[in-house]
């Protein structure tokens, strides 16, 4: 199974990889949404640290949705996901396997992004280190739930506004988490309670994702 999922993770990387464009559309939603708010709002240093949390958290989750469409789409259209339903190993490891890839390609780069944009907002250092933490343990609990609602709508005509309406309210309690942390510590209250519900989501996530990916995507193929 171990190298199933090697081989999941190589696979979709390299698919990744040749189609660069849609990596960097991604990544180019974020860094634009980021950066214009600073200019419409205004220099004032106070209101940037405030609206810092909300505004990063809000642009990755945007981002991370643009990604969505691709997770099963391109292997629905040629055929190749129903060769891996019929394979001999579990459609659980193979979801696995595509959701790890997804989040490399898309959830890691915000990631890696987001501390360096969150200058622009005057955080201090430690509340840019806890950005850091909230986004390296809410991106993937995006990606696997966002996984169920691309399974579910695959092949819909018009999925992508499905997509958001079914993650989008699964999304709220991570956002919340995730953007209370980075408040809570610019506030001196600290985020170590923030940072433990967002890695219990995490760890539930994990747990149960696969699952339901596999099972929706079942249902969807037929």
């Amino acid at each position: 199974m171990l190298k199933t999922l090697k081989c999941v993770i190589q696979r979709d990387l390299l698919l990744a990889f040749r189609r660069r464009s849609d990596v960097l559309n991604t990544l180019f939603f974020f860094i634009i949404v980021v950066t214009l708010f600073p200019l419409g709002v205004g220099p004032e240093p106070a209101l940037l640290r405030t609206m810092a949390p909300g505004i990063l958290w809000v642009a990755a989750l945007l981002a991370s949705m643009l990604a969505l469409g691709r997770l099963f789409a391109h292997d629905y259209t040629d055929g190749t996901l129903e060769q891996m339903l019929l394979s001999p190993e579990p459609l659980t490891i193979i979801v696995i396997g595509k959701v790890i890839a997804h989040w490399l390609v898309s959830g890691l780069p915000l990631v890696i992004l987001a501390p360096l944009l969150a200058v622009q907002f005057a955080l201090p250092l430690d509340s840019v280190a806890v950005l850091f933490y909230t986004l390296l343990l809410g991106t993937p609990v995006l990606s696997l739930i966002g996984a169920i609602g691309a399974a579910l709508t695959l092949g819909v005509r018009g999925g992508g506004v499905l997509v958001s309406l079914l993650v989008l309210p699964l999304y709220i309690p991570v956002l919340i988490f995730g953007a209370g942390a980075v408040g809570a510590q610019a506030s001196g209250m600290g985020a170590s309670a923030h940072l433990l519900l967002l890695g219990g989501i995490l760890a539930a996530a994990v747990a149960l994702a696969p699952w339901a990916t596999a099972a929706a995507l079942r249902i969807s193929l037929e």
